[in-house]
């Protein structure tokens, strides 16, 4: 009974994992199709989220109210579906492609950028607390965003 009981079990996981390469492959595979295939119009509405990304990502370096790096990272998954010479541009950006690099790569975060981020979206936050917000339910708002996204940041990978 156990016999047949482990011979099932590895059967069906086994299974299992061949639909699950096989789902993959066929998911690249259309994928590959899509980008090939992506209608004109879409295409370059996505050209003109990607710079609008950039934009309010270039203005948000200036703005402690308005993040970068979301934006940032938002432009380069548009231009990734529509624009190899832009997605190319903005990973290969003197300033900041490397972290979108990196980030898009799954390779990570460095301790610094990492400190950096934190220490400015706290200071920030922490000034529209203090004297800007004064109603406490915003106030606690803020701050529960301000602890996820610090949670988030950390969980990152670090670079070495």
């Amino acid at each position: 009974m156990d016999t047949t009981r482990i011979l099932l079990k590895y059967f069906i996981t086994s299974f299992f994992k061949v639909c699950k390469i096989l789902w993959a492959k066929r998911m690249a595979r259309r994928t590959k199709q899509k980008d090939q295939e992506l209608n004109p119009l879409i295409r370059k509405l996505l050209i003109i989220a990607g710079f609008i990304c950039v934009g309010l990502g270039l203005i948000g370096i200036f703005l402690p109210v308005l993040p970068t790096t979301p934006f940032l990272l938002l432009a380069a998954a548009c231009f990734s579906r529509s624009s190899k010479r832009f997605h190319n541009w903005l990973i290969t950006n003197r300033w900041f492609g490397e972290y979108i690099k990196n980030y898009q790569e799954g390779n990570g975060i460095s301790i610094k950028a990492k400190i950096c981020a934190i220490s400015l979206m706290w200071i920030a936050l922490m000034f529209s607390i203090l004297f800007v917000i004064k109603i406490f339910p915003i106030q606690l708002i803020l701050t529960i965003i301000g602890i996820v996204v610090t949670f988030h940041i950390l969980r990152i990978k670090t670079l070495k």
